[in-house]
């Protein structure tokens, strides 16, 4: 049989080139990612169920990288399938501010290009470079998304230091300090001389390194050794505790003793506490309240003194000549030196030692005593209205509580499961969250101080004479409102209404705590209920060896650089084969050529059906062997939806590409090509309304993974609307 008249689009290979750019902004024209349009054009009932995803918002500090491009994948992903199941969908895109970082990068380039710090700007002047910076970042991240495909409402598009968030941020601050769940207190925190900021816990990167273990008396007529790797911070010691049931030190427990130690003169009380492992060193340990967590907290239970030795520059604060003033690594030296002079130093051995460092600047973290500002996670508050199951109205509960009741009943599913143990536990060690930080980019501390008066309020205060507080809050605090803050709250929005909670937050593992776990607090106490039902974590994307991308390995693979080679769809296939939830997943250039050549059968095979069936009509009868054929793909479409209701996306994706490249273009396509030399009419009639049938429905499933190809493919097909708003429950 003879070809018809090709479309002249199908006469040459797929070009994504030609391609992607056209049919995003075909897309974006038509309104569509915005799901008031899509009901006023009549695509979705006005009554549908919403689906919603708030996109986690990409920091302002560069460029997009393949954990992003995984991200965005799976979440259009899921908001194709969802809009071609008719329901209500909104993907709310959006950036985040990032506070350190962005500052961080920004102070960098004027100390680089300027010899400038922040402080020979000012404030002013900082701010506005910092916000250009992070303007111009916004922009290009802003492509990136679009390039990837990324269905998102852009009407929507929020960002977390503008001013509805600011707004927002005030009210609940103002919220939170009125319940008495945020207050300002002396206490320790992580202090990074390098940023001259306090960070969060989970702000902190462990680096294990050498280190010296040594174990020594304060004085020789002192009658317990202890050991420490930090001998330089002995000089702010108030106790040596011991575990109560341990009898070496039983007799000791309760004696004070005056020492002078490396010229500083110091009182310790030999003090009892569970806390001490009474198997580890020499059983006692040295308790220095204002450098350590652990021994404020002690210094709490048994009334000691609060002595700091060290100050926001890692230097010494207390000593003679020999310590004073000096770096705390220098002064380690000479304290261990006159350790050694005295013949009170046993013993000296090196261990590997986990060292916490600021993320953002690699500062080796000073536990200091500051004033900060803090939220109480165990402070009982008193629940306004309440959706929570378990949970009623007017209940008191702590935050702690609320954030371990929504996920242990149910209300909020982690994907996968495993990661709920992980959650339990951090619940289980949280502490009060410091969200004061001191660096100028971010949220402004609500607060005013005129004198001893103090003034909590989400606007600025008319009268003279108030000095707002200079610090700014944590980013973590200002993405925890994300899902709420970007549907209009503080105000009672109808966006509000319908598209909250939200269905799904898709993000990485890593972040489970610094955001995910801070959203459910911070939205149970604000709305009383959830912010999302289902949290989905992926994995990191690594290269073909299983390691970590990384600059100094030059492993790197950029997703934008791989949409331009070989196209987005592509490269969103080669993210998503082997991306099952949790699971660290490998791409390779090699992989993405292999979708590359999936992009090119797709075509060649719509070429093909295109050819052989124009102005067929699709209404004619199937024979028997077609009728099979058809109900056996169907068949498969129902299984393909389970696993994607279950967000088993990547199972369905290698289904999918398995049928269509195996299935339908080795087996259907070559049986065709006999049936169009050999059948007789009735067989060739049906085949045609059989492939012209089925090369529609495998552009639908397709769609959600490979939106470009497919969308450019239905407009060859000269159906009516774009592809994207077709009815997947049309496929029966």
């Amino acid at each position: 049989m003879e070809d018809k008249e090709i479309n002249p689009k199908l006469l040459k290979p797929y070009e994504h080139l030609d391609t992607e750019s056209k049919i995003y902004e075909i897309w974006e024209k038509s309104g569509y990612f915005n799901p008031e349009k899509m009901i006023s054009d009549g695509h979705t009932a006005p009554d549908a169920k919403p689906f919603t995803i708030m996109m986690p918002p990409p920091n302002v500090t560069g460029v997009l990288h393949m954990g992003h491009g995984l991200m965005l994948t799976i979440e259009d992903i899921m908001v194709r399938y969802k809009r071609m199941q008719g329901y209500r969908t909104l993907w709310l895109p959006g950036t985040d501010h990032a506070a350190i970082a962005t500052q961080s990068k920004v102070e960098k380039e004027i100390q680089k290009k300027e010899g400038k710090s922040r402080h020979d700007l000012g404030r002013e002047e900082l701010l506005k470079r910092v916000s250009k910076f992070a303007q111009e970042s916004h922009d290009t991240i802003v492509s990136q998304v679009k390039k990837m495909g990324s269905s998102c409402d852009w009407s929507r598009e929020a960002f977390t230091l503008d001013d509805t968030r600011n707004k927002a941020v005030n009210t609940i601050f103002k919220m939170m300090y009125d319940d008495g769940l945020i207050y300002r207190g002396h206490r320790i925190v992580n202090w990074d001389p390098k940023g001259q900021t306090t960070i969060a816990d989970d702000e902190i990167v462990y680096e294990e390194r050498k280190a010296k273990l040594y174990t020594f008396k304060y004085s020789h007529d002192f009658p317990i050794s202890i050991s420490t790797t930090r001998p330089e911070t002995k000089v702010g010691d108030t106790a040596v505790a011991v575990h109560p049931d341990d009898p070496r030190y039983k007799e000791y427990v309760g004696k004070e003793y005056d020492i002078n130690f490396c010229g500083v003169d110091i009182h310790i009380k030999v003090i009892a506490d569970e806390a001490v492992e009474k198997d580890f060193g020499t059983g006692a340990l040295g308790v220095t309240p204002a450098h350590s967590m652990i021994d404020w907290d002690m210094a709490e239970r048994h009334d000691l003194p609060k002595i700091q030795v060290i100050n926001e520059y890692a230097k010494m604060t207390v000593g003679g000549e020999n310590i004073l003033g000096k770096k705390t690594t220098e002064a380690r030296e000479e304290v261990v030196s006159w350790l050694r002079s005295e013949g009170l130093l046993e013993k000296e051995e090196e261990i590997s030692q986990n060292i916490a460092t600021a993320e953002r600047t690699g500062g080796i973290i000073e536990p200091l005593p500051k004033l900060q500002w803090f939220i109480n996670v165990n402070k009982p508050f008193t629940v306004k209205d309440s959706h929570i199951d378990g949970i009623s109205t007017g209940e008191e509960v702590t935050l702690k509580y609320l954030m371990r009741k929504v996920v242990d009943n149910g209300q909020i599913k982690i994907l996968p499961e495993h990661f709920d143990k992980t959650y339990f536990n951090w619940i289980d060690n949280l502490r009060d969250w410091c969200i004061s930080r001191q660096i100028w980019y971010g949220h402004r501390v609500p607060v005013w101080y005129k004198g001893d008066e103090i003034s909590v309020s989400t606007e600025t205060p008319k009268e003279e004479g108030w000095e707002q507080d200079p610090d700014t809050l944590d980013t973590w605090f200002s993405s925890g409102i994300w899902t709420f803050s970007t549907l209009g709250w503080p105000e009672k929005t109808k966006d509000l209404e319908i598209y909250h909670p939200t269905d799904v937050l898709e993000t990485g593992y890593e972040i489970l705590f610094f955001w995910v776990a801070r959203m459910i607090m911070m939205t149970g106490y604000a709305l009383g209920t959830i912010p999302f039902h289902t949290v989905y974590l992926h994995g990191t994307v690594r290269d073909d060896k299983g390691r970590k991308m990384s600059k100094s390995l030059g492993n790197g693979i950029d997703p934008l650089e791989v949409a331009e080679k070989y196209g987005a769809d592509a490269g969103r296939m080669s993210l998503i084969f082997g991306s099952a939830p949790g699971i660290d997943s490998r791409i390779s250039w090699d992989k993405v050529k292999g979708q590359r050549n999936f992009s090119n059968k797709i075509w060649n095979i719509a070429r093909f059906v295109v050819t052989h069936t124009e102005a067929t009509d699709m209404t004619n009868e199937l024979n028997e062997s077609d009728k099979k054929l058809r109900d056996e793909f169907v068949s498969f479409v129902r299984e393909i939806e389970k696993e994607m209701d279950s967000y088993l996306l990547h199972i369905s994706a290698e289904k999918i590409y398995g049928y269509v490249w195996n299935k339908f273009a080795s087996e259907i396509l070559e049986e065709s090509k006999q049936i169009f030399t050999e059948g007789d009419a009735s067989q060739i009639a049906s085949r045609k309304a059989f492939l012209a049938i089925m090369l529609r429905d495998i552009l639908k499933v397709l769609h959600p993974f490979m939106p470009f190809v497919t969308e450019e493919l239905w407009s060859i097909l000269e159906e009516k609307d774009l592809l994207m708003v077709q009815k997947w429950d049309q496929i029966q």
